[in-house]
C-alpha cells in the first residue's frame, strides 16, 4: 500500500497570505506528492478549537500529521525547497519511489 501523507494547512480567512499559501502548497503537492496525500485546509476563524488543539500560534501553518513525526512550517510556503525540507517530505518521497 502506498505511503499516504496527511497534511493540515491552518489559515485565517480569505486573506491574501492565506490564498497564497494554499496556492503555493497545492502546487508543491501536485508536483511532488501527487496521489499520495490528503490535505485539510482549516480556517482558524471558523474552527478555533482545532487550532488550539494542534497548538497553532500563527497562520498560515502547515502541519504534516502522517507519516510521523509531526512537522510544522509557518509562512506562505513560497519556497518549495524549504517546504519539502521543513516537512521532511523529500526523504519520504524517495523512500516511497524506491519501494514501488
Amino acid at each position: 500500500m502506498a505511503t499516504k501523507f496527511l497534511l493540515k494547512l491552518y489559515v485565517t480567512g480569505q486573506t491574501a497570505n492565506s490564498r497564497r499559501a494554499i496556492e503555493n502548497l497545492k502546487s508543491v503537492l501536485e508536483t511532488e506528492l501527487k496521489g499520495i496525500y490528503t490535505l485539510k485546509i482549516i480556517d482558524v476563524l471558523k474552527y478555533p478549537n482545532l487550532a488550539e488543539e494542534d497548538k497553532i500560534l500563527a497562520t498560515p501553518t502547515l502541519t504534516k500529521v502522517l507519516p510521523p513525526p509531526v512537522r510544522k512550517i509557518i509562512g506562505d510556503l513560497s519556497d518549495k525547497k524549504k517546504v519539502l525540507l521543513g516537512l521532511d517530505l523529500t526523504v519520504k518521497k524517495k523512500q516511497f519511489v524506491d519501494a514501488v
